[in-house]
């Protein structure tokens, strides 16, 4: 069991789904950076089973894959799916989400490789427990190449879930050439100067949300990533998946990042979303969903995700 020297508060156990048995706890996981803060949902069972690790996406994204400005519940969701399948899971909020009012200096020397450590002390964690037939961490959208670089060590598997492909630079320029094509010049400007680890100080005021001088560094730190370099370096089985409804990530960055690991498994999971829901309508529907907590996800990924970790 784990040490009860760790704060751990017991808020549900022994639920009930489809007649398989799990108890729900939240565990707290100190790191040198911030306590991660999450749930340990423990499968009923009388053997080790296996623990998958689900890792947030992009912005101040909480355990259940949800912010201040929207709900859905698509983490919940998945761990409890995995659960039925007799899989245990740990999923985490992001540490920006400690981070108090008058944290400034914390936010300004935040970087991408802050996530990556907080996710190997969180693996490390459950790997010196031996509580658990395997390790698997599974990625969501930034978490995706959060994931795969921190799975390089102590994890048998890797999924990465509407995970890019392609590096940041890329994927900003793409949305921008989408959303507002008379930016993108600037847009790549700014990008060029960012990729080569210089701030920016002047550029459009329509782009302030985007590079605003706060999260520059945050950005320069991240743009030294390439996902197709770091899937490259797994040993470890790799299982991609990814939406044909997903308007955030492009089914290329999935296509991208199984051509660039010959032992990777590609999965597209026709009409499901970013946020891994059913969407049959237009994009109206896509969008609603995001703030639709009542909404399950596709059951079709709970199944090949199962799968792949029974294998």
């Amino acid at each position: 069991m784990i040490n009860k020297s760790l704060n751990i508060l017991f808020f549900l156990f022994c639920s009930f789904c489809f007649g398989q048995e799990f108890s729900e706890t939240e565990l707290r996981i100190p790191t040198n950076s911030e306590t991660i803060q999450g749930n340990l949902i423990q499968v009923s069972s009388t053997g080790k089973t296996p623990l998958v690790i689900i890792i947030p996406g992009s912005g101040p994204t909480d355990r259940n894959g949800n912010n201040a400005q929207m709900k859905n519940n698509s983490l919940k969701y998945l761990a409890e799916g995995l659960a039925n399948e007799n899989i245990s899971s740990y999923r985490f909020d992001k540490s920006v989400l400690s981070f108090g009012a008058d944290a400034k200096a914390k936010v300004d020397s935040l970087k991408f490789e802050t996530f990556i450590e907080e996710a190997k002390s969180v693996i490390l964690h459950f790997k010196n427990s031996d509580e658990y037939a395997k390790i698997i961490v599974a990625g969501h959208s930034q978490g995706s190449l959060v994931g795969l670089i921190a799975a390089q060590e102590n994890v048998s598997k890797f999924i990465s879930i509407a995970g890019p492909g392609r590096s940041l630079d890329i994927i900003l320029a793409e949305q921008i050439e989408k959303q507002a094509p008379f930016l993108l010049e600037e847009t790549n400007r700014v990008l060029s100067e960012l990729k080569q680890g210089k701030t920016v100080e002047e550029f459009n005021f329509m782009l302030n949300s985007l590079f605003n001088k706060n999260v520059q560094p945050f950005l320069i730190s991240w743009l030294k990533y390439n996902p197709q370099d770091e899937i490259k370096k797994l040993m470890i089985p790799p299982l991609i998946i990814n939406g044909s409804k997903n308007l955030q990530v492009n089914n290329l960055d999935a296509k991208l990042l199984n051509k660039a690991n010959l032992n990777s498994e590609h999965e597209i999971i026709q009409n499901m979303n970013h946020i891994l829901k059913e969407i049959k309508g237009d994009m109206t529907e896509n969008m609603n969903s995001y703030a639709n907590p009542e909404l399950p996800i596709m059951p079709e990924l709970v199944e090949i995700i199962s799968a792949f970790i029974k294998k």
